[in-house]
């Protein structure tokens, strides 16, 4: 496993089921670790860029319905 990084996402709400978010986020290539806030309405992904680029990887999250933010 290479350097791994961490990233906020944004696009969370009260109606979305954490179940659901999370699941939805560790289906994207790369990701290692989904910690949902919903209090903060975000999540921390923790990402290998071993695994596949930084602009593949934002666009599978953006796919996803989120979007990364630092």
């Amino acid at each position: 496993m290479g350097k791994q990084i961490t990233f906020n996402v944004k696009g969370m709400s009260c109606q979305m089921c954490v179940k659901h978010v999370t699941k939805a986020l560790q289906e994207v290539d790369g990701v290692t670790e989904v910690v949902v806030s919903l209090d903060e309405n975000n999540a921390k992904l923790v990402y290998d860029p071993s695994v596949t680029g930084l602009p593949q990887f934002k666009a599978a999250v953006a796919d996803a319905g989120y979007e990364v933010v630092n």
